[in-house]
């Protein structure tokens, strides 16, 4: 753990490896950081339909593929999960020393592609059925709810993918959203309006998730009328949009109100030497295409960095 890599990189979801990959095309001297504590987006999702040049995939496919390419290109990784950051001198020279639950990393320059976990509603019952009815993730858990009754909490893009997923797999589906129309892209809308098996709660919210070992019924408020309802269910899918996963950075790193980092173009931070990439990011869209392109851009920057700092930059 004492060798000085050109580069780190933090989190190993379709930034990240795409920064691995550039940067081992690069020849830098690269190290992948990937949490096996935290599950990304893209993995969680079971149909991938708009990344450029492919029909359709799954989430894990094409995770699986980035990585198998990026591993050809020599990038290494390590399955440890990152505690804090901060900049020491060695010999003169910035270095940033990188803390894990296994170790400590030094590196010239760092590229943060930690992703975003789910956001989570705050309601009664909900941490006391994770696990046992409350899910994030349709593709890990769709399958112990075959022919059950569940709801889906959400309107987005994510919220209504997953619920046409579910749908093959469930007896019912309710999908809860706090507004009177959905968010979800048009063709989204349209596909799940034609599945027979889901039905909509519109201005509604829940208040609490209620049963005695698991999951058995959900409290529903009608925003418009105040009125509360009991919706018996055996499970409840939760897609409500992403926290950024930066709790590690705060203090060192520059982050909005939501916790993301802000970058510029060139996907830098306001810490030299310090890029980020992906959905950790303030960002206008979150999506596998940008973040791969966040992160071929952050390992270019990183890249440029670290040769002028060695004296060896191109001019």
């Amino acid at each position: 753990m004492n060798e000085l890599y050109d580069i780190i990189i933090i989190g190993g979801g379709p930034a990240g490896l795409t920064a691995g990959l550039y940067a081992s095309r690069a020849r830098m001297n690269t190290l992948l950081l990937r949490s096996l504590s935290v599950m990304g987006q893209a993995t969680m999702t079971d149909m991938i339909e708009n990344y450029p040049g492919i029909e359709r995939t799954g989430g894990f496919e094409l995770i699986n593929a980035i990585e198998k390419q990026a591993k050809a290109f020599g990038s290494n990784r390590l399955d440890e999960t990152v505690t804090k950051i901060s900049a020491v001198e060695e010999k003169g020279a910035p270095v940033w020393r990188i803390e894990t639950d296994s170790g400590t990393h030094k590196a010239l320059s760092v590229i943060v592609a930690s992703g975003a976990r789910p956001r989570k509603l705050e309601v009664p019952g909900e941490d006391k059925f994770s696990g046992m009815g409350v899910s994030y993730c349709a593709t890990c858990d769709g399958a112990l709810f075959r022919d059950k009754d569940i709801v889906v909490v959400g309107g987005g893009d994510a919220a209504i993918e997953e619920a046409m997923f579910l749908a093959r797999l469930v007896k019912k589906i309710t999908v809860i959203h706090r507004r009177d129309r959905l968010r979800a892209a048009k063709i989204l809308q349209e596909r799940v309006f034609a599945c027979e098996n889901t039905v909509f709660e519109w201005d509604s919210v829940v208040e609490e998730i209620a049963g005695t070992d698991r999951v058995e019924k959900v409290v529903v408020r009608n925003l418009k009328t105040s009125e509360l309802k009991d919706l018996p269910r055996d499970g409840v899918f939760i897609f409500i949009g992403w926290e950024p996963n930066t709790g590690f950075l705060k203090g060192v790193l520059q982050l909005d109100k939501s916790g993301r980092i802000t970058v510029d173009e060139s996907m830098r931070t306001g810490q030299k030497g310090v890029f980020a990439c992906g959905d950790c990011c303030k960002r206008p869209l979150h999506q596998v295409v940008t973040a791969c392109g966040d992160g071929a851009v952050a390992a270019h920057s990183a890249r440029q960095y670290v040769e002028e700092l060695k004296g060896v930059a191109y001019k």
